[in-house]
């Protein structure tokens, strides 16, 4: 049974409180205090930006030429190399003074690549040549029409200055050996390459890299 209170002493103006009502009352009040202090924190005030000053638009130039710096050193370092052409044994593919870029990177040579290479039996400074011919294949070549032989088959080459007419120190077909490969300028007559005995077939090892790209002269930008 409900308890009821009375707050009047005398029996004649006494009222009953009613305790139940008081109760409801309290929870929706103590409800609306939560309410209210929840929505109170759920709007965040905004911390105001700092403003953009030029000192700091100079600090942000800075860190990203010193990033992009990192990065060309890191990608010229591991990945790729420029080398400038000498000399004319590649013409009209590349000229005397002409830059490429090239890369070893998981490179495996392949006939009809251009390539830089070393060979310091010959010269010091790299050399830049096109691959004719990979291991095991045979190269002959009939220097009365000017027709290079791979496995018995000639060889389309739209890229060439001339027939190829020079014999150098080739003096029949050959296989090209293991690990090795058989170079040749696109200036025929006019480039020292697999066909003198000064380089010969060359070890894959003196490879610097495969021509991916010229970059010099500006006007002849891109592939090739």
């Amino acid at each position: 049974m409900d308890k009821k209170y009375n707050f009047n002493d005398s029996d004649e103006d006494s009222s009953e409180f009613d305790y139940e009502r008081f109760i409801l009352e309290e929870e929706n009040a103590e409800k609306l205090k939560k309410t209210a202090e929840k929505t109170k924190k759920s709007k965040k005030t905004k911390t105001p930006e700092k403003p953009h000053t030029a000192a700091n638009e100079i600090y942000d130039w800075i860190q990203c030429l010193v990033s992009a710096l990192l990065i060309c050193v890191l990608v010229f370092a591991f990945f790729v190399r420029i080398i400038g052409i000498i000399g004319s044994s590649m013409v009209p593919t590349f000229h005397d003074g002409d830059s490429v870029i090239i890369s070893n990177l998981f490179y495996k040579p392949k006939q009809g690549d251009v390539v830089v290479l070393r060979k310091l039996s010959f010269q010091e400074k790299p050399i830049i040549k096109r691959i004719i011919a990979v291991e095991g294949q045979t190269v002959d070549i009939d220097f009365e029409q000017g027709i290079v032989y791979v496995d018995d088959k000639p060889l389309d080459e739209p890229y060439i200055a001339e027939p190829t007419l020079t014999p150098l120190d080739f003096d029949g077909k050959i296989t090209v050996p293991e690990n090795c490969v058989f170079v040749m300028g696109d200036n025929r007559n006019n480039s020292t390459d697999s066909r003198s005995n000064q380089i010969g077939c060359v070890d894959t090892r003196y490879i610097m890299g495969k021509v991916l790209l010229r970059i010099l002269p500006v006007d002849k930008f891109g592939t090739f």
